[in-house]
């Protein structure tokens, strides 16, 4: 059985962080570890990592992509899941999500989120304008699935092949859409509904905040220049697939 670990990056967010652990301490499979990286929370988030037995690593610099990284150093397990604070994953989402890492050849998976607040307006909206088009976009401009920040998981080996590549530095980047485009577009990523959580309606809670977001997809893309390149990461996956199905073909004879 794979082990996992679970990092949680928060900032001021105690209150969703309190569901969030109450969620994964509901899990059909059990988390080896959960750690909490504090990006300097003014609040009592820390706190209440502590009361509910996570590891509660300190990050003072501010910026989710550092203190995302910093989670994912310390990390131990064989997994690595990936949740934010607001995320409510469902109790069996830790066994789908190491089901699927099962096969060697997957390197990561993900799932969507779905509103729980907002009302139905932004519940009929959040398909539309923001968790479908981040997929199929993203999709397109990776050669292959992205990875969502607040519902994914990595092998460990996964993180260390890449881990010197990501701008944990850039306060303005995407943190998991950087993290996807230091993936090799030849590595299978999987995205499966089965891994859908429960997240917050925060991205579309107000114009500022969806070109906030917006705005750092654009800073991600430009500061990654030819590895996010769509036509080289598409020949890439091309040349991958072309000595798989090469190698099978070899293999049956």
């Amino acid at each position: 059985m794979l082990s996992v670990s679970v990092v949680v990056p928060v900032r001021d967010d105690a209150v969703h962080l309190c569901r969030c652990l109450d969620a994964l301490a509901e899990q059909s499979v059990a988390a080896d570890e959960v750690i909490v990286v504090d990006n300097g929370s003014r609040d009592d988030s820390a706190a209440v990592a502590r009361a509910a037995g996570a590891v509660v690593l300190t990050e003072r610099v501010r910026g989710i992509a550092r203190a995302s990284a910093r989670g994912y150093d310390r990390a131990s397990g064989d997994v690595i899941v990936r949740l934010d604070a607001d995320s409510v994953p469902p109790p069996g989402w830790i066994a789908a999500a190491v089901r699927l890492l099962d096969d060697p050849a997957v390197v990561a998976v993900t799932g969507p989120g779905r509103p729980r607040d907002g009302g139905p307006v932004v519940s009929r909206l959040w398909d539309v304008v923001y968790m479908r088009p981040y997929f199929v976009l993203m999709r397109a401009a990776l050669g292959r699935p992205p990875l969502f920040g607040s519902a994914m998981a990595m092998r460990r080996r996964t993180w260390l092949a890449v881990r010197t590549h990501v701008h944990r530095e850039d306060a303005e980047v995407h943190d998991d859409v950087d993290l996807s485009m230091q993936l090799d577009p030849g590595w299978r990523v999987v995205a499966d509904p089965a891994l859908e959580v429960q997240v917050s309606a925060r991205p579309l809670s107000s114009l500022p905040s969806a070109l906030l977001r917006t705005r750092r997809a654009f800073h991600t893309f430009r500061v990654n220049g030819r590895r996010a390149n769509p036509v080289r990461r598409w020949a890439r996956r091309a040349r991958v697939a072309v000595r798989e199905r090469a190698a099978t073909r070899w293999s049956r004879r």
